[in-house]
């Protein structure tokens, strides 16, 4: 389940994710709606609906040309639709007004509330916040309906799941529902009310998977997400006011963003196409010369936005392991596969002239190796997962950090291995499975067997896989069957990344 589950939400780009879920509730929504199953009226939604998607785009398109910059579609949908399932839904051309004013502000503050080309705040949490302050109306989080919620909670788990921030959501979760259900059983309330208030009756699930888990204002590390989450969770659930500011989802959310703002690369990064390489059949790695130094940690990732014309279903950003170690110079690089049938994103990357200008959005990561160097670690890749590893390794023999590194490739294929020269130099032990001739392997590493991984091959070749940390990368199907190996052939400590859907 957990192997299907990871190759049909990798296939899809997450903003697509987002996106369908989205318009689905929104259906779902009206059509109880027409039923009187849900307390919207019907024709107030489908009024409300086009206004808060028109107003978001338009602004967004605006906002972009001004500054010079290409509409992302996907996310000024999205943040029209959150700006709906927020505010209070109307007939009135008042109510309207104000849906059209904050679809507005939330679409333009991509590019007005934003530092060196990077938006600090949710947009539509900023646009329907504003609106508090505003004599048209007030954001009434209808959406936390309970006819809708199943709805809700399984799109927010597919979100969650396919991001990797599942324990960013179980945080938030268990901290604001914990204080929720307490201070209404307090209040005089029974558990079941509390329960049912907290989890049927309010946009607590809705907030954290839409909202809270936008890639942009998140920080770039676990522990610093964790962390967010806390705070955020506390400033949901308990109740205050200073002056005319009042406790409000919204607000929440709106500290979390700025708190993250501190922790992030906190500017867009430009960056020129310098050279393109196949650096073995069908492995290409493009190197990029970034406008301004960047910092970053090997093993980490950035995501790249690439908009171009007859963009497939998996969209115009992407995420790529940075390939290249954090000493290797001005220059930064990604390495890929590109297969005869690649998405669109990849045929216009490889496409991309010299002297190109990209753009990423923010470097993100929890992959990366201990700080105490004197810790044995196995690295363990399938196919194109070896890619962090290759910053890893390079980054700890250009700094002579003296690490007692072993490095398993597992591979189908039998062509020549990418990065075969960075891990000779580097003096690490390599173990190979697949169909590698042992002949045409480097000198020093190991043919381990001509098919597939297993747990008994290697800790027959690495008798002390007990003793290492474990750092585990490639296809989700092959990393879940291999981290069930590693552990019952005594692993503990197993660090894992996926590559999917790119």
């Amino acid at each position: 389940m957990k192997n299907w589950l990871d190759r049909t939400l990798g296939a899809i780009a997450m903003y697509k994710l987002v996106l369908m879920s989205l318009i689905a509730i929104a259906i779902i929504a009206i059509a109880l709606a027409f039923f009187d199953l849900v307390s919207p009226d019907p024709f107030a939604l489908l009024a409300s609906l086009p206004v808060a998607v028109v107003f978001s785009y338009v602004a967004s398109w605006i906002g972009a040309r001004i500054v010079r910059q290409r509409t992302h579609l996907e996310s000024s949908l999205i943040t029209g639709l959150l700006v709906f399932f927020i505010m209070a839904p109307s007939l009135e051309l008042m109510g309207l007004l104000g849906i059209a004013l904050a679809s507005t502000i939330a679409g333009a503050s991509k590019f007005l509330i934003a530092f060196r080309g990077r938006h600090i705040f949710n947009p539509a949490a900023i646009g329907a916040y504003v609106f508090i302050f505003a004599p048209l109306g007030f954001p009434t989080w209808w959406v936390g309906t309970p006819l809708i919620q199943p709805f809700i909670v399984i799109a927010s788990f597919l979100i969650l799941y396919r991001t990797q921030r599942l324990d960013l959501g179980i945080v938030f979760v268990v901290i604001a529902a914990s204080i929720r259900i307490a201070l209404t059983i307090a209040g005089g309330g029974t558990l079941a009310e509390a329960l049912s208030f907290t989890f049927a009756s309010s946009p607590l699930i809705f907030f954290v998977g839409f909202m809270l888990s936008e890639p942009l204002t998140l920080p770039p590390r676990r522990w610093q997400r964790l962390s967010l989450a806390v705070l955020v969770g506390l400033l949901f659930a308990i109740p205050f006011s200073i002056g005319p500011v009042y406790s409000d989802p919204l607000l929440a959310l709106l500290i979390g963003n700025l708190v993250a703002f501190l922790f992030t690369q906190r500017r867009t990064i430009r960056m020129t196409r310098v050279e393109t390489e196949e650096i073995s059949p069908g492995t290409w790695e493009i190197t990029f010369a970034p406008h301004r130094p960047i910092t970053f940690r090997a093993g980490q990732y950035i995501e790249l936005s690439l908009p171009h014309s007859s963009a497939d279903f998996r969209g115009v950003r992407r995420y790529f392991t940075i390939s290249s170690a954090p000493d290797a110079g001005a220059t930064l690089s990604v390495t890929f596969t590109a297969p005869e049938n690649a998405s669109s994103f990849k045929a216009a990357l490889l496409g991309l002239p010299r002297g190109a200008q990209v753009n990423a959005t923010g470097i993100w990561g929890d992959f990366v190796l201990p700080r105490d160097t004197s810790e044995p670690l196995l690295l363990v890749a399938g196919g194109i997962g070896v890619t962090p590893f290759a910053s890893q390794v390079a980054h700890a023999h250009r700094q002579d950090e003296g690490r007692d590194i072993v490095v398993v490739y597992a591979t189908s294929s039998s062509k020549p291995l990418p990065f075969s020269t960075v891990l000779t130099e580097s003096g690490v032990r390599v173990i190979v499975f697949g169909p590698q001739p042992a002949e045409r392997l480097p000198a020093g590493w190991v043919l381990g067997g001509e098919g597939r991984m297993n747990g008994d091959a290697l800790s027959a070749l690495v008798t002390d896989l007990s003793s290492r940390r474990v750092y585990l990368s490639g296809p989700p199907a092959l990393v879940n069957d291999l981290k069930s190996a590693l552990r019952t052939n005594g692993a503990r400590r197993i660090h894992t990344d996926y590559f999917s859907g790119y």
